[in-house]
C-alpha cells in the first residue's frame, strides 16, 4: 500500500490487519503538505505488528520499492499522492513529476512484480466542470480544471495501458470528497471546525451555494476494501460517493450543531480550480462492488466532530 499513513489509507490498514490474513507493507514519504506528526498518530496503534512493515520512501526512488518486494505482492492499493487542488496550481510541474511519475513507476514495479490486482486513487476532481450531474463514469468527456485532476485523469489512463498490455487488473476508485476521523487537516470540514473551536473566521468561497457529494470514510474503506477481490473485468472506473450532494450552507450548519458552536464566516470570491459540484452516481459501485453508503452527512460529521474534540 502507498500513503498508508494517510488518513484513508490508516483507516484500510485498520481493517487489514484486523481481518488477521494480511501482512501489509505500507511505503510513504510522510510528505510534509502536514505535519509528519499527525501521520504517525494515525499509526501509532499498530506500531510493533508483525504483520505491517512501513517503508520510509519515494515511489520513484527504485531502492524504495525494491524494500517494499522481499516478498510476493498479491494487490497494490495505491493512495500516494502529492494532495490539493489549489496548490496544484502553484506547482504543476511538482504535481505531475510527483503523482503521474509515481504511478507509473509503480505500474512497472507492478508489472515487473507480477502483481496481478492494482487498486488505484482517482478522484471526482476528474469530472470538473461536466455539466452531466450526478457523474457517470461512462462519460468520457472529462473536464478537469486543475494540474491535480489532470494527474488522476493520467492515472487512469496509464492504468488501462499497463491492464491492456500486460494483463494487470487495474481498479481505479474515483473518491468524492472523504472526511471522518483522521480527516487531512486542509480539508473543508477539518478546518472549518477547527476554526470554529478556536472562535476564528472561516473563509466562505463564494455565495455558500457550491455543494460536494460527502462520503464517510467507513464507507470509502470498505469499498476500496472490496476492489482489492474484485476479479470480473481487466479494467474498471467506479465512483465512490455518496450519492447525494450537500451544499457548503449545510455542511457549515452541520458542523454547528456537531461542535455547539457558531460560525463566524468571511466571505471570499471563489476559487480558481475549484468545481461548483459534485454528485456521483454510484450504480457501478453497487453492481460491481456491493457498496451502499450507510453513514448519514450529520452522523458522519457528529463522528468526526466527536474524534476531533477527543484529539483537542
Amino acid at each position: 500500500m502507498t500513503g498508508g499513513a494517510g488518513f484513508i489509507g490508516s483507516h484500510l490498514i485498520d481493517l487489514l490487519l484486523a481481518e488477521g490474513t494480511w501482512d501489509v507493507t505500507v511505503l510513504d514519504n510522510y510528505d510534509p503538505f502536514y505535519p509528519r506528526e499527525t501521520k504517525e498518530r494515525n499509526l501509532a496503534r499498530h506500531r510493533g505488528d508483525p504483520h505491517l512493515k512501513i517503508v520510509e520512501g519515494d515511489l520513484r526512488d527504485a531502492a524504495a520499492l525494491d524494500a517494499c518486494a522481499e516478498q510476493p505482492i498479491d494487490v497494490i492499493v495505491h493512495l500516494a499522492a502529492k494532495a490539493g487542488v489549489r496548490p496544484s496550481l502553484e506547482d504543476p510541474a511538482g504535481y505531475v513529476d510527483n503523482n503521474v511519475g509515481g504511478t507509473q513507476a509503480l505500474l512497472e514495479a507492478a508489472h515487473a512484480w507480477e502483481t496481478p490486482q492494482f487498486v488505484f486513487a482517482s478522484s471526482s476532481s476528474v469530472y470538473g466542470t461536466d455539466p452531466n450531474a450526478p457523474w457517470n463514469e461512462d462519460d468520457c468527456v472529462l473536464r478537469p480544471i486543475s494540474p491535480y485532476a489532470a494527474t488522476k485523469v493520467a492515472g487512469e489512463l496509464l492504468g488501462h495501458v499497463y491492464s491492456h498490455l500486460y494483463g494487470l487488473r487495474f481498479i481505479g476508485l474515483r473518491y468524492f470528497t472523504v472526511y471522518g476521523p483522521r480527516q487531512r487537516p486542509d480539508l473543508a470540514i477539518h478546518k472549518f471546525a477547527r476554526l470554529i473551536l478556536e472562535g476564528q473566521p472561516i473563509p466562505v468561497y463564494g455565495d455558500g451555494t457550491t455543494s460536494r457529494d460527502y462520503t464517510y470514510v467507513r464507507d470509502t474503506v470498505q469499498a476500496t476494501r472490496a476492489a482489492m477481490d474484485y476479479d470480473a473485468t481487466p479494467y474498471e472506473i467506479i465512483n465512490l460517493g455518496n450519492d447525494r450532494t450537500v451544499s457548503l450552507d449545510r455542511m457549515i450548519s452541520t458542523l454547528e450543531t456537531s461542535l455547539g458552536r457558531r460560525a463566524r464566516r468571511t466571505s471570499l470570491p471563489a476559487q480558481p480550480g475549484d468545481v461548483p459540484h459534485t454528485w456521483a452516481d454510484i450504480t457501478r459501485a453497487r453492481e460491481l462492488l456491493g457498496f451502499e453508503p450507510s453513514i448519514s452527512f450529520e452522523a458522519g460529521v457528529g463522528l468526526f466532530a466527536e474524534w476531533l474534540l477527543e484529539e483537542a
